[in-house]
């Protein structure tokens, strides 16, 4: 019974029976198969951008790191929430891969920034002082690392304080489609629709064995992430099996039915939790996970037999007075059923 992340759970079918596909004979490697140019293809057409610029890695880190490298200069700052995943949870990825590009760390609630706070890091960081790291490109994380989901509108306002200073807009999208599917909103609507340059488009957490796309919607920066991402060792050789991945969860709408399905079991899972003693959310539930505090007797039931998640805070004894409430984070992936859902929620009521 895990809940700890969608990363824990298992590859789709489809997803399976791509790569098996795609195992047959010999093709030529380093992206030069023609699986990756379907799998390009049919990115672009979902994004509505026939001139954008798309490149295949393995990793979230490496796509959020990539798209950074080619958007900062070394002695830049990006400019990101606090609680960003390039900030808290990619061990320096994006500095090591911008050759030193500085984060530099913006307020808000729910872990989004606010155009006002954005505005006032931006202008705290100067410009044109040769002492002082210079502006940069804004990164936002969609689904937020406490859950919560930038709207559309938000996203545009965010990107027109970005414009105001001459900048560029990263979206980290690792759960793109699960806020995808939580806004109702196409690929083109969350993207350069609403003023983003450059996003990673994620595969792994949402059905994948492991794929994330860099998808930048300027050319002129084509060849060097090319460069940049083989120099940093991501350039797969059997680049054939990214590709089978990636084409697979385009085709047919599977990459938003994976989400949909993620955030339904993660409502059920909310409006369970809902009615339990001592249960509090520290934000509202979207996408497909939910931070919610639970008293500390409902971890030690559940965890005792068996759920896996996480719990946060400095307090995370399982042993103590049992009303304290400990925070946790419980995630959904693809494959969630409501039998599983209702087996946790079972277990936190002690029945």
């Amino acid at each position: 019974m895990n809940f700890a992340s969608d990363n824990a759970g298992p590859a789709a079918p489809e997803i399976m029976a791509a790569v098996i596909a795609a195992n047959e004979g010999s093709a030529m490697p380093y992206g030069n198969d023609p699986v990756r140019d379907g799998a390009i293809q049919k990115i672009r057409d979902l994004f509505e951008a026939p001139e954008a610029s798309v490149h295949l890695v393995a990793t979230g880190t490496a796509a959020n790191a990539l798209a950074l490298s080619v958007l900062a200069r070394p002695w830049e700052a990006i400019f990101c929430h606090r609680a960003a995943h390039i900030e808290a949870d990619e061990c320096g990825a994006p500095e090591f891969y911008t050759g030193g590009a500085k984060l530099a760390l913006v307020e808000g609630v729910g872990a989004k920034m606010t155009p006002e706070a954005l505005r006032k890091a931006i202008h705290a960081k100067g410009g044109g002082d040769v002492h002082s790291v210079q502006r940069g490109p804004v990164s936002i994380t969609q689904i937020t690392e406490e859950g919560a989901v930038y709207a559309l509108p938000e996203i545009e306002a965010l990107s027109d304080v970005a414009r105001e200073f001459g900048l560029q807009l990263h979206l980290d999208g690792a759960r793109f489609a699960n806020a995808c599917a939580t806004l109702g909103c196409t690929p083109a609507e969350m993207t350069w629709k609403a003023g983003v340059d450059a996003v990673s488009f994620g595969g792994t957490k949402n059905g994948c064995l492991g794929v994330e796309a860099v998808v930048i919607f300027d050319q002129s920066s084509a060849w060097e992430l090319e460069l940049r991402r083989k120099r940093g060792g991501h350039l797969f050789s059997k680049h054939r099996y990214l590709s089978a991945q990636m084409e697979a969860y385009i085709t047919d709408g599977l990459w938003l039915r994976l989400a949909q399905s993620a955030n339904a079991r993660c409502a059920e899972l909310a409006e369970g939790l809902r009615g339990l003693p001592g249960a509090s959310f520290m934000e509202e539930p979207r996408g497909n996970l939910v931070f919610v505090h639970l008293p500390r007797a409902a971890h030690a039931r559940a965890m005792a037999a068996g759920a896996k998640y996480y719990l946060f805070g400095e307090d995370q004894a399982l042993d103590g007075d049992p009303e304290t409430p400990i925070l946790c984070r419980l995630v959904c992936d693809w494959s969630c059923t409501s039998e599983k859902v209702q087996s946790l929620l079972a277990l936190f009521r002690g029945v």
